[in-house]
């Protein structure tokens, strides 16, 4: 446990406790469990009166104070450091992190949906917050508040990075951090494009430490968001979607990220996507490679067209081991497309239905990336060898 987050939480539950008349801070420090004294003797100091009395105390025992006052009256300092000395020993979001995903919010409005003052007002408190600098500010009364109206209303000479950063999210609790980024991917605060971009270029981050902003529920239809631990998962879904970011982050990289979504809260609508996923990415490899493909072909027959052209069936290989690995290949996309036939939510089912677990909708996403991966992988290399050598065509 810090020890300065330990010293920083007794001296503000002290001030929180000496902001009361002295005649009755002997009162509030007996209701909160702690030693009682004299009126006389909170009368000569009032701060080391309750200091005096919480040196004492566990570290358990001062978050309990501190959530009892919390309970009370809200005071953004004392939640801040109640929430830091509970996350201490828990996976928090690096610096690192926290940089990269400041960097999505600049040069775009935070709050696109209403007034950017009053967004920011439901997370920090801006007017009681002490000013960037104090320059032409002899007696001290500039506030964050006034700062922030100063350089990005009336001058807009602060980007959203030094906003963000004055605000102190580098150090900010992890509770207040996942805060500002529900708050931010909030269905009043952004539209449902914008939301959905902001929640993939945070994923792709915030994902690094172990969280996701996961759908949590739907206001008036639109998605709302919350920041869980990514329970559900493996290294490789970063991986899969920087290929196919980089391949087509319109349609297939969104169906990928809206897969890994639902992973969790519904399965069976992740294998739906997991398998309009690999359907994507062979069509958009068929047309590339001036294949026709009917509308009405299903994902196996496009399948089968498009291993012909990147020359990944069985019969274009002599290895045994080559053929049975692309003969497998093969099956797990016909079972792809039986799989959501089955469980997916493609279509309707009667009350003994079979209801997908999150682990089968893991198992199919993971399958569905790592083949369509493979298939961009390929393609790609084959352009690679016919720019260097045409008659590979």
């Amino acid at each position: 446990m810090s020890t300065i987050s330990v010293r920083d939480l007794r001296t503000r539950i002290a001030e929180i406790v000496a902001a009361n008349k002295a005649y009755d801070v002997p009162a509030v420090c007996a209701r909160l469990g702690l030693a009682a004294g004299t009126s006389d003797e909170a009368m000569q100091s009032k701060l080391r009166y309750v200091n005096s009395r919480l040196l004492s105390q566990p570290t358990a025992r001062l978050v309990e104070i501190g959530q009892d006052l919390l309970g009370q009256e809200w005071d953004f300092w004392l939640a801040e450091i109640v929430a830091k000395v509970n996350e201490e020993g828990r996976p928090a979001v690096s610096v690192l992190t926290r940089r990269r995903i400041i960097d999505v919010f600049d040069g775009k409005p935070l709050c696109p949906g209403y007034d950017e003052l009053e967004f920011l007002e439901q997370l920090w408190p801006i007017a009681a917050m002490p000013a960037a600098s104090s320059d032409g500010d002899v007696w001290g009364r500039r506030s964050l508040k006034d700062d922030i109206i100063q350089h990005t209303i009336r001058n807009d000479d602060w980007s959203n990075r030094e906003l963000l950063e004055r605000l102190g999210l580098l150090d900010a609790s992890t509770a207040l951090l996942f805060r500002f980024l529900e708050a931010s991917v909030h269905p009043t605060a952004i539209d449902e494009a914008g939301q959905k971009d902001r929640v993939e270029k945070i994923n792709r981050h915030l994902q690094h430490d172990g969280y996701r902003l996961s759908r949590s529920g739907r206001m008036s239809g639109s998605p709302v968001y919350t920041v869980n631990a990514a329970a559900i998962g493996s290294p490789a879904d970063a991986a899969i979607s920087d290929t196919l970011a980089n391949f087509e982050p319109e349609q297939v990289h969104a169906r990928w990220t809206a897969a890994l979504d639902r992973r969790s809260d519904d399965p069976a609508g992740a294998i739906t996507l997991a398998r309009t996923l690999l359907e994507d990415v062979c069509r958009w490899l068929l047309d590339d490679l001036a294949i026709p493909a009917a509308d009405q072909e299903d994902l196996p027959a496009l399948y089968r067209k498009l291993s012909k052209g990147l020359k990944l069936a069985p019969d274009d290989h002599s290895e045994q081991v080559f053929k049975q690995i692309l003969g497998n290949c093969q099956s797990v996309v016909e079972s792809l497309g039986a799989l959501r036939n089955k469980l997916g939510d493609a279509h309707g089912g009667g009350p003994k239905r079979a209801r997908p677990a999150a682990r089968h909708a893991e198992l199919a996403v993971n399958l569905a990336g790592s083949m369509a991966t493979f298939l961009v992988a390929t393609w790609e290399a084959r352009r690679a060898a016919t720019a260097e050598d045409p008659a590979t065509a």
